[in-house]
């Protein structure tokens, strides 16, 4: 039977090294990585993780990486190729495939898509919350 306090430093460790994804979703994680973060064995870790947070490491990276690439391809004038590797991925291929399945379509798609919604919204309204603009200008 486990004690309260060994649950508090079980979701203490957990949401440290989730943390540590959130933080770091743009470098080459892997699971021996971003299990130290917790001090924990790769696959103990793992298992502790996906029982926490109902869906695996790599997953929850994987997540992150992509709405992360649904901002930048919505807010700023990279390009896809820039957009992958910005956020993380190594290969535009697997970033493409991995955006179409989560997303239901390709990153150039959904850029041309939400881009295209953004004209139903009164210019008042974007140039008070900063949507649609590009940083650098």
């Amino acid at each position: 039977m486990r004690r309260k306090s060994d649950n508090a430093d079980l979701h203490e460790r957990l949401s440290r090294a989730r943390k540590f994804i959130d933080e770091s979703y743009q470098l080459p994680l892997d699971l021996s990585e971003i299990s130290k973060q917790a001090c924990f064995s790769r696959y103990h870790f793992l298992r502790l993780f996906r029982d926490a947070y109902e869906t695996t490491p790599h997953q929850y990276l994987i997540r992150k990486r992509i709405e992360k690439a649904k901002e930048l391809l919505r807010g700023r004038n990279l390009s896809v190729t820039d957009v992958c590797f910005e956020v993380g991925f190594e290969s535009l291929g697997s970033f493409s495939s991995l955006f179409r399945k989560c997303v239901g379509d390709a990153p150039t798609n959904y850029r041309q898509r939400e881009l295209e919604s953004l004209k139903k919204i009164p210019g008042c309204y974007l140039m008070m919350f900063g949507v649609g603009q590009n940083p650098e200008r």
